[in-house]
C-alpha cells in the first residue's frame, strides 16, 4: 500500500516505522481519527516517528558522500592556535581564526571564508568545524570543490546509484556544507555555472556554508565574489599563517631574496645630500616619501625607473618590502630574471616543482616587488610570460612594485602601457646616478 505526501511515495510496509511508538504501533504511517468531512478522513498520514529515520538516512547520505573521514582528526582540540615560531602579529592571526571558527561550530550562520596560503591550517578549521558539527548530531557535507565537481559529473553516468538532479539537491541543500579548497576547480563554462548555482541558492536561502580557498578575493567569479563580499551574511578570514606541513613562511619563500635586502630599510636609507645637486636630491627624498607611503598602504602598482643602476631604486622597494614583512604581512622580493630561470627550472624532468604552482605563486602574492624588469633574456615566452603576471596584477589592482634601468620606450609597449596608466600606477623616474663609485669619481675631479 503506498500514498504520497510532498516528500515523496510513503512505504507503508509494517515495520518501517518505530515498534514503540504510542501513535503507529511501528508501522510508520496511521490513519487520523477525524470526521467524515475532515478532507483527512480515510487517510494514511506518515508518522513522525518515520521522519525520524528519513532525516537519518539523509544524514548517512550526505556522511557517505562527505569527505571528513580522511580528516576525522582535525579538531580544535589538535589544532595550533598560537602556531610554531610565529611572529606576533601571525599568532594574533591566527588565534582570530581559531576563535571565530570554534564560535562558528557552535552555531553557524551565514558563511565564513578562511583565505590564505597552502597549509595555513585554513582546512583543518574548516574540518573542525564540521567534526564538530557531526559530533553533535546534525548533518554536515565537507567537499572538495574538484571532487565535487567530479562527482557532479558522474551522475550523468547510466552505472551512477545517485541520479545528478538529487546529487546537486545533496549540496544545494546541506544543512551545513564546507566546500574546501574552492578555487582549484576547472574554469570551464559548466563548473563555473554550477558552482554559481550552488552559491546563488545557498546566499538566497541563508544557509550556512563554510569555504576555503587559496585564491586572492579578485580573482574569483564576480557573481560569486559579490555574496562572499556582502557583509550581512559572509565573513572573510584571511590566514597569513606559513605552511604548517613543510614549517616554511610562505610570505618568505624560495623564489624571495628578501633576506638578500635585510639591511635596506627606510632607516637606512643615504639622501647623499652633501654629495648631490640640489635637485637631484629632493628627487631622491620624493621617491623616498613615495615609497614610504606605498609601504603603509599598499595599492595598485608603483615603478621606480631610471637610465641607470645603483641609484637607490632596489633599496626603496626593498624598504617597502621590509617594512610590510614586518608588520606581518606576506610579501615577495623578486628579481625579474631569476623568476623566469625559476619558471625555466620546472621544465628539468628530475624537479617535483611545478610550474603553474611557481606561477601561481608570483600571480597571486598579496604584495609583489618584481626587481630589474627589463634585464631578463627578451625571448617570446619569456615576454609572453612577464606579461601574463603583469596583466592579471593590473587588472586585480594587486599592490605591485617595479624597478627598471631600462627606459620605458623600451619596455614591451604592453607593459609600458599598463606602468603609465596613471589611474593605477605611480611611475617615478629616480634621477639621481649611481651610489657605486660617485664619491671617487669627484674626487678625482677635484
Amino acid at each position: 500500500m503506498t500514498s504520497s505526501n510532498d516528500d515523496g511515495p510513503i512505504d507503508y510496509n509494517p515495520g518501517i516505522g518505530k515498534p514503540d511508538c504510542p501513535i503507529c504501533g511501528g508501522l510508520g504511517y496511521y490513519v487520523p481519527n477525524v470526521e467524515p468531512s475532515d478532507p483527512a478522513f480515510g487517510k494514511a498520514i506518515s508518522c513522525d516517528c518515520r521522519e525520524i529515520d528519513r532525516e537519518q538516512e539523509r544524514f548517512q547520505r550526505l556522511l557517505k558522500l562527505s569527505q571528513l573521514g580522511a580528516l576525522e582528526s582535525c579538531t580544535f582540540q589538535s589544532f595550533l592556535p598560537e602556531g610554531i615560531g610565529l611572529t606576533e602579529a601571525k599568532q594574533l592571526n591566527l588565534r582570530l581564526a581559531y576563535d571565530i571558527a570554534q564560535a562558528y561550530a557552535q552555531e553557524p550562520s551565514g558563511w565564513l571564508t578562511f583565505q590564505g596560503g597552502y597549509g595555513c591550517g585554513k582546512t583543518h578549521l574548516a574540518a573542525a568545524i564540521a567534526n564538530h558539527r557531526l559530533n553533535l548530531g546534525h548533518a554536515v557535507l565537507f567537499i572538495n570543490t574538484p571532487d565535487l565537481l567530479d562527482h557532479l559529473r558522474g551522475a550523468f553516468s547510466p552505472n551512477s546509484e545517485t541520479s545528478y538532479d538529487e546529487r546537486f539537491e545533496q549540496v544545494r541543500n546541506a544543512p551545513l556544507l564546507v566546500l574546501d579548497d574552492f578555487g582549484a576547480q576547472s574554469r570551464t563554462p559548466w563548473a563555473q555555472e554550477k558552482l554559481y548555482q550552488i552559491f546563488n541558492h545557498r546566499y538566497n536561502e541563508r544557509l550556512p556554508t563554510v569555504i576555503t580557498t587559496n585564491e586572492k578575493l579578485e580573482a574569483i567569479d564576480e557573481r560569486i565574489l559579490s555574496r562572499l563580499q556582502d557583509r550581512t551574511i559572509s565573513n572573510v578570514i584571511g590566514i597569513i599563517a606559513p605552511d604548517f606541513r613543510s614549517g616554511l613562511d610562505q610570505t618568505q619563500s624560495d623564489l624571495s631574496t628578501l633576506h638578500l635586502h635585510a639591511d635596506k630599510t627606510f632607516d637606512s636609507f643615504d639622501f647623499r645630500e652633501n654629495e648631490l645637486p640640489r635637485r637631484e636630491t629632493d628627487n631622491l627624498r620624493t621617491a623616498f616619501e613615495t615609497a614610504r607611503d606605498f609601504a603603509r598602504e599598499p595599492r595598485d602598482w608603483l615603478v621606480f625607473n631610471s637610465t641607470g643602476f645603483g641609484n637607490g631604486k632596489t633599496h626603496l622597494a626593498a624598504a617597502i618590502a621590509n617594512y610590510v614583512e614586518k608588520i606581518g604581512e606576506p610579501v615577495l622580493f623578486v628579481v625579474a630574471p631569476d623568476f623566469l630561470d625559476y619558471l625555466r627550472s620546472t621544465f628539468n624532468p628530475n624537479t617535483t616543482a611545478r610550474m603553474d604552482r611557481r606561477f601561481d605563486e608570483v600571480k597571486k602574492a598579496p604584495l609583489l616587488v618584481l626587481d630589474d624588469l627589463g634585464t631578463e633574456s627578451a625571448t617570446k615566452w619569456a615576454r609572453e610570460k612577464l606579461y601574463q603576471l603583469l596583466n592579471h596584477r593590473y587588472n586585480a589592482r594587486m599592490a605591485t612594485v617595479i624597478t627598471s634601468a631600462v627606459p620605458i620606450e623600451e619596455l614591451d609597449p604592453k607593459l609600458a602601457s599598463r606602468m603609465l596608466d596613471g589611474r593605477r600606477c605611480t611611475f617615478f623616474v629616480v634621477e639621481a646616478p649611481s651610489y657605486r663609485g660617485r664619491v671617487q669619481q669627484r674626487g678625482r675631479r677635484r
